[in-house]
C-alpha cells in the first residue's frame, strides 16, 4: 500500500499541473491516469466517483483525487493524491501573484487563455462521452439523458435562473420514484 502513495502523489500532481479548466476537464484525465493507465479503480469506480464528487461540496477535481486516492491507498492515498492535485495550482496562483501584477493584461497570456477554452470544451465533451459510452443503454438512462439534455438546454436559451442544488432534488425525486416503482414491481411479480 505504501509503494503506490508517492506514485498517487506524482500522477495527480502532474494531471494538476498540465490540465486547465477545472474539474470537468480533469475528469478525463484522471479516467485516463486511473482506469485505463495504472488500472487502479474500474471505470464504474471512476463513474461512481465522479457522481460522488460532484454532489459533495468543494471543486470537483479535488473530490475525484480524494475518493480515487482513498480507494486505492486508504486515507494517506486520499491525502497525497489530494495533495498532489491541488499544490501546482497553489504554487503557480503563488509566484503569479508574486512577480506579475496585471498578469492578465499580457497580449500572450490573454490569447493563450482564449485557446484553453477551447481545449477545455473538448476535455469535457470527452468526459461525457466516455462515461456515456459505458453506461447501460436502457431506456431509463435515454429518458433521462434526452430530459438533461432539453432541460440544459431551455435553462441556457431562457437565461432562468435555477439554483443546481434544486435541479439535483428534482433528480433524486425522480431516480428515488422510479427506484420504488421498480422495487414494488419487482416483488409483487414475486409473489405471482
Amino acid at each position: 500500500m505504501f509503494d503506490v502513495i508517492p506514485e498517487l502523489f506524482l500522477t495527480f500532481f502532474r494531471i494538476g499541473l498540465f490540465t486547465f479548466g477545472g474539474g470537468y476537464a480533469m475528469i478525463s484525465v484522471i479516467e485516463d491516469y486511473c482506469v485505463e493507465k495504472k488500472k487502479w479503480i474500474s471505470h464504474d469506480d471512476m463513474v461512481n466517483i465522479a457522481v460522488i464528487a460532484e454532489s459533495t461540496p468543494g471543486p470537483i477535481a479535488i473530490n475525484c483525487a480524494t475518493f480515487t486516492g482513498y480507494k486505492t491507498a486508504g486515507l494517506l492515498g486520499s491525502v497525497f493524491a489530494t495533495l498532489g492535485v491541488v499544490l501546482p495550482s497553489f504554487i503557480i496562483i503563488f509566484i503569479i501573484s508574486m512577480f506579475l501584477d496585471n498578469f492578465l493584461d499580457i497580449t500572450v497570456v490573454t490569447n493563450a487563455f482564449m485557446g484553453i477554452k477551447a481545449a477545455v470544451g473538448i476535455l469535457i465533451l470527452n468526459a461525457g462521452f466516455s462515461m456515456m459510452k459505458n453506461m447501460p443503454k436502457t431506456v431509463l438512462t435515454k429518458i433521462i439523458m434526452v430530459c438533461s439534455l432539453v432541460g440544459m438546454l431551455l435553462i441556457n436559451i431562457f437565461s432562468w435562473n435555477l439554483s443546481s442544488i434544486s435541479l439535483m432534488m428534482a433528480a433524486a425525486a425522480v431516480s428515488l420514484a422510479y427506484f420504488i416503482v421498480w422495487d414494488l414491481r419487482s416483488k409483487e411479480g414475486g409473489k405471482k
